[in-house]
């Protein structure tokens, strides 16, 4: 804007606040969104406070009243709009203010299309991936709640949960659930109980309500405080069908407020009868297992082997007596076999032997050096000579030779001659053989 000015030379008020009014009559027409927080009709005007939807500014909006009723129905206090309007400046009181030509109410359709719009960069962000979502624990120390003051959301997880483990503990942070100021205070709730270090799990809990009345809890911010929380979060925003981005973010989603109590604090009863049928199940278990273990005992106490064990003991000493027995009798047949066959080897033995030649009354003449004679002819006269008889021997002498003359043989030790009488043969002495 270009004003010179100084401590020695200032410029009038008048001047400063024409220059601003008109560098803002240089500005042109625009769309402008937000709430209507207040509403008063004053003529053939109306005067409107529009407010951030999420920051704490608010902005005044003078509008003919034909403008406002030209919506149809007209908007009231709280109602979220569009204001096609142009900036204006009052010199005189020196007040900034928006001069409405056009307002439309934000329609249901718009509203899901720009939620629909940052769902998608949030998911694009992976704020929504299952990876990062954390499981709760079994049973919390202290269970965060953020829920509007005194609200029927609050009464209904405090009773549910204390009702299920009557010894839970809730930690509660009040906040505004609705408006323009819910953002800020839940998220400041939700970082509050999250650098608790007593908090295990933090409920942010609201009941039912319209799609507008539930915008704060599809807020950017509060999604983006959730995803940087440390602490589990459960969300039980509203009923069933309701579903804003809050439910995407946190790491569990409670349908209602009631069903957010169950989801976090296990019940004791519940937990008792687990407890039970478990041990019922151990004791059917252990149970089941002696029973197989005595069945399978009791059937090999009934086998034989061990039903009477001294029968197989007399049964195996029968067996070696019947072997033993055996044994004897083929040792036995197998001795006698032998003596058999030793009796008659000694009997042929005995048969061939010159002792029983000798006994039938035969001897054998032998000479000096022990040779036997065969023939008269290879004896000389007066040759000493030994007769061999069977019990005894003698000693000869030849005193004369004489050929066989086809009689019978001459015993032993006589010489004969040659017309068949005996030879004389002079003994010398007897001897035993």
């Amino acid at each position: 804007m270009g004003m010179e000015s100084s401590a020695e030379a200032p410029q009038p008020v008048r001047v400063v606040l024409n220059a601003v009014g008109q560098w803002i009559g240089r500005l042109g027409r625009i769309w402008v969104e937000g709430q209507i927080a207040e509403l008063n009709r004053r003529g053939r005007m109306a005067y409107i406070t529009l407010r951030d939807p999420v920051a704490n500014v608010s902005a005044n909006v003078v509008c003919p009243t034909a403008v406002l009723d030209a919506q149809s129905p007209p908007p009231e206090p709280g109602a979220r709009v569009v204001v096609h309007a142009k900036p204006d400046f009052y010199e005189p009181r020196g007040r900034f203010s928006l001069r409405a030509l056009e307002i439309r109410h934000v329609g249901l359709g718009e509203l899901l299309a720009r939620l629909e719009q940052l769902r998608r960069t949030l998911t694009a962000e992976g704020v929504f991936d299952q990876a990062r979502k954390r499981p709760l624990p079994f049973l919390p120390n202290t269970v965060g709640l953020v829920c509007g003051r005194d609200s029927a959301a609050e009464r209904d997880v405090l009773e549910n949960g204390r009702r299920r483990w009557p010894a839970v503990r809730f930690e509660v942070r009040p906040a505004t659930v609705q408006g323009e100021r819910a953002v800020r205070e839940v998220v400041a709730a939700l970082q509050d109980l999250d650098a608790h270090p007593e908090v295990d799990v933090i409920v942010i809990a609201r009941g039912g309500g319209s799609l507008e009345d539930l915008l704060p809890f599809s807020d950017e911010a509060l999604v983006r405080a959730v995803a940087a929380s440390t602490t589990p979060v459960v969300s039980a925003i509203g009923h069933e069908q309701d579903a804003p981005l809050l439910d995407h973010v946190a790491d569990v989603r409670a349908s209602t407020p009631t069903d957010a109590a169950k989801r976090t604090v296990p019940d004791v009863g519940e937990q008792l009868e687990i407890v039970r049928q478990l041990r019922d199940r151990g004791r059917r278990v252990v149970q089941g297992g002696l029973e197989r273990e005595f069945s399978w005992l009791r059937s090999v106490r009934s086998r034989p082997a061990l039903a009477d064990p001294v029968r197989e003991v007399d049964r195996l000493t029968e067996q070696v007596v019947e072997l033993r027995d055996r044994a004897r009798r083929s040792l036995t047949v197998s001795l006698d076999r032998s003596a058999d066959g030793l009796g008659h080897t000694r009997a042929r033995l005995h048969a061939l032997s010159p002792a029983t030649t000798l006994a039938r009354g035969y001897a054998i003449v032998q000479r000096e050096d022990g040779s036997v004679v065969r023939s008269a002819t290879d004896l000389q006269e007066g040759e000493e000579l030994r007769v061999r008889l069977t019990e005894d021997s003698l000693r000869a002498r030849v005193t004369q030779i004489e050929a066989d003359g086809g009689e019978d043989p001459a015993p032993a030790g006589t010489g004969t001659t040659g017309s068949g009488d005996p030879a004389p043969a002079e003994t010398t002495e007897g001897e035993n053989p």
